[in-house]
């Protein structure tokens, strides 16, 4: 199989559906997108068998520059988890699973960084991921650049599921 032809399965959040504006809660405060830089809850059925563990992240594809904008990766979720409470990207992961660590986002913290398009950029898309992974750990750590944790990861991905947002500043 290549990176791109695993199976899919079903992420779902109470914080937002799929295709729906984020709400304030997942916008950016302290990029000052009146938000309050909330992860949303999520929860996720029918990964693989054989699947050890997950990582679960939110990219902007649609922002400016190079390569999109990481917002939240997280690694080493448990293979038993199949959710996170909204809340859990909080700095310092008090709400995460015992063994899961948060990357650097390209905020430069360990951490979830709400929403925030440049205003009058248009619609961003922000893309989550859980990736069913067959190691557990990752053998990463929080110091792996979120850019290179995909491809870091691909070879490993037993399957994905996604949920995407959708948010504007005029």
């Amino acid at each position: 199989m290549t990176r791109h032809d695993v199976p899919v399965f079903p992420v779902r959040s109470e914080s937002f559906a799929e295709g729906q504006t984020l709400p304030a809660a997942q916008r950016s405060g302290k990029m000052r997108a009146g938000g309050r830089d909330e992860s949303p809850q999520l929860s996720w059925s029918g990964a693989p068998a054989g699947t050890k563990g997950y990582a679960v992240t939110m990219f902007d594809p649609d922002a400016p520059g190079r390569g999109g904008f990481w917002h939240w990766a997280v690694l080493d979720v448990p293979a038993d988890v199949t959710s996170l409470p909204a809340g859990a990207g909080a700095e310092g992961g008090r709400l995460l699973p015992p063994g899961a660590i948060q990357l650097k986002n390209d905020g430069g913290f360990h951490g979830y960084l709400g929403a925030a398009p440049p205003p009058g950029h248009g619609p961003h898309r922000y893309v989550i991921t859980v990736h069913a992974l067959d190691i557990a750990p990752s053998g990463l750590n929080e110091h792996t650049a979120p850019g290179s944790l995909e491809a870091k990861l691909s070879q490993h991905t037993l399957g994905r599921g996604t949920l995407t947002g959708i948010f504007e500043r005029h």
